[in-house]
């Protein structure tokens, strides 16, 4: 076999190539300019991820984002044809869908398309579940401007590319939306958000476009909302959700609670779509002339509709100035929290309802500074309570004077009925005397009536005040997690009407002591009430509502907040303890029965309504007495 050799070919050819190689090497190594660029790359990339960090907030998008939309001149040619001058928009639309903006309190994004929020989450807030709070979120809003163009065209914004620009002024981010025509002529949203805020500065403005917009025809701004459930009793929230609006300097309403319900208002200087304990509102410098309002129930049925409550419109007309639109408005997007909404002195408080005239007086006076007051430094279940306290001690002169009255009826029941009695036959002279021992006496039924009216006022203010206090919501006492809803210590494994498929423990609490509290008063009442005919059905009327009060409070109140529940509790607690301390250690039968006798012995002077009254009870006799003798 022959060996195997390295021939010289060989070797020159290895090194042929390995001459290449390294030439090639040497003539493609990067030049010192070219080192300097890698770094200064390498640099920048570092510190735009560091930029990236710091901006965590607010993500800036600037005019270089955008990208042509077409370049195909057949597709101009079709936009040009559908959207006339606002082709330029559609033409130059960004490739991203939405503007991601955040505040410390809220995080908004924009919709390139239609310029308006896609969604709003409120930071510090969670529903039932635990879930982040979105007043806006999956298409369930949409803010349109309906207008007319020079070239018969009528165009929607919703259905239109605006171009995102984002900057940071301090703490205020400056978010605009501008629907162009060409770069110097164009309509705009400019929104600006602050820290520390729930209310955005809102803008629509408009430049260049004189010529665009047809100012003969109406321009509409359409707000839609279909309003998220937040609370675990949808019906409840429900029963708080409705658009509540201001109009005519000063003056406010609301829709209600209707299945479909629709109203029109002038000068309207705001507009809220009120959910339980969060609300939207659009504001203005300057009154919209008209505004058409609609609220629909979306809530047939509790157990199949989950997830809205009602769907809101309003329409809103916008005017030219000069051929141009320049409307300024404001946005909140945050808790109907009576405080917060009170400090923009916008009278924005009248979106919390805490009860017309007095009884908003009493809330706003009273009970919501007493209330934040105990708030900042005890648990609110104890707050309750120690309010509830007060309120009680307040009101124990009302409870005394009512059983004093009540007393001295007793007391003058023999004679009452010795009255009745003697003139069973004329009854007018039967009231006319029973007046004048009333009346010497110092006792009538009325006195015993007038304490009750005057606890009705507090009655209501308070109960609509706790289903309207914020504060309440998720705050936690014994065994219950959120006061601002229904407690509940056992699921049915059925749905009771009016009752619902839980048991909640405080109604059941405050049924038992309303029950007791019933019972005491009503024997008394009774007792003071002198015998007559009807007085047996009188009696069993009396009974019957001994025991339908407390069923009708445990049917009611199952699905209400139990705060409310709790303070009705407690506050019946207290009242028994008050009548049972009046009863046994403050009022003295006997004193009482010897200071009638004395007011008996002394003369006194009949009041102008007792005169009245005497005068009309016997003209009413000498009536009765002529139809008599005529049908004789």
């Amino acid at each position: 076999m022959e060996e195997k050799k390295l021939d010289v070919n060989s070797i020159i050819g290895f090194l042929l190539i390995f001459g290449i190689l390294m030439y090639m090497l040497w003539q493609n190594q990067p030049t010192p300019e070219e080192l300097e660029a890698q770094e200064k790359a390498k640099q920048e990339q570092v510190e735009a991820e560091n930029k990236a960090k710091t901006q965590e907030k607010t993500k800036v998008t600037t005019a270089e984002d955008f990208t042509v939309g077409t370049t195909d001149s057949l597709q101009l040619v079709n936009l040009k044809n559908k959207l006339g001058a606002f082709a330029y928009s559609a033409a130059t639309a960004s490739t991203k869908e939405e503007t991601v903006v955040e505040s410390d309190l809220l995080a908004l994004k924009f919709n390139n398309k239609g310029g308006y929020l896609s969604e709003v989450k409120l930071k510090k807030h969670t529903d039932f579940k635990d879930r982040p709070i979105y007043l806006i979120k999956d298409n369930n809003a949409s803010l349109n401007i309906n207008f007319g163009t020079t070239d018969s065209r009528i165009l929607n914004t919703k259905d239109l590319y605006f171009q995102p620009t984002v900057t940071k002024n301090g703490n205020t981010t400056i978010v605009s939306m501008k629907l162009k025509v060409s770069e110097s002529k164009f309509l705009e949203y400019r929104y600006e958000l602050k820290d520390g805020d729930y209310m955005m500065d809102f803008a629509i403005r408009s430049q260049g476009l004189s010529d665009v917009i047809n100012s003969s025809q109406p321009i509409n701004l359409d707000w839609n909302l279909k309003t998220y459930r937040h609370a675990k009793s949808i019906s409840y929230e429900n029963r708080y959700t409705e658009v509540v609006f201001e109009y005519e300097d000063g003056k406010d309403d609301y829709l209600g609670q209707s299945e479909l319900s629709d109203d029109t208002a002038e000068d309207v200087t705001y507009v809220a779509f009120k959910q339980h304990f969060f609300t939207s509102i659009l504001l203005t410098d300057t009154p919209f002339k008209t505004a058409a309002f609609e609220s629909k129930n979306l809530v047939q049925n509790e157990d199949v509709d989950t997830v809205y409550t009602k769907a809101f419109s309003v329409k809103l007309p916008l005017e030219l100035a000069g051929g141009e639109i320049n409307k300024s408005m404001d946005w909140y997007y945050g808790p109907s929290d009576y405080k917060i909404l009170n400090k923009y002195d916008r009278n924005l408080d009248e979106v919390v309802p805490l009860g017309w005239g007095i009884f908003g007086w009493i809330n706003k006076y009273l009970f919501i500074p007493l209330f934040t007051f105990l708030g900042d430094f005890l648990p609110y279940g104890i707050a309750i309570i120690v309010m509830t306290i007060l309120i009680k001690l307040i009101m124990s002169f009302v409870q005394y004077k009512q059983f004093l009255s009540q007393a001295k009826m007793k007391i003058l029941k023999p004679e009452l009925d010795a009255i009745r009695e003697k003139h069973k036959d004329n009854k007018m002279k039967s009231q006319q005397e029973t007046l004048a021992l009333q009346n010497k006496a110092g006792a009538s039924p009325m006195a015993g009536c007038l304490p009750a009216l005057v606890q009705l006022p507090v009655f209501y203010a308070l109960f609509q005040f706790f289903p309207s206090a914020f504060d309440l919501r998720q705050k936690s006492f014994l065994w219950v997690k959120d006061l601002s809803s229904y407690d509940t210590i056992a699921e049915l494994p059925f749905k009771i009407p009016f009752y619902g498929d839980h048991v909640s423990l405080f109604p059941i609490l405050a049924s038992i002591a309303i029950f007791f509290y019933m019972r005491l008063t009503t024997g008394d009442q009774m007792a003071s009430q002198p015998t007559q005919e009807g007085m047996p059905d009188m009696a069993k009327m009396m009974k019957y509502m001994m025991y339908f009060s407390p069923i009708m409070m445990l049917f009611f109140f199952n699905n209400y907040a139990s705060g409310l529940s709790l303070y009705y509790f407690i506050s019946n607690l207290i009242s028994i303890g008050i009548i049972l301390v009046i009863k046994n250690y403050i009022l003295d039968e006997d004193k009482i029965h010897a200071q009638i006798q004395e007011n008996k012995k002394k003369p006194k002077k009949e009041s102008r309504f007792q005169q009245k009254m005497k005068q009309m009870m016997e003209q009413a006799e000498q009536q009765k007495q002529t139809q008599q003798k005529r049908k004789k």
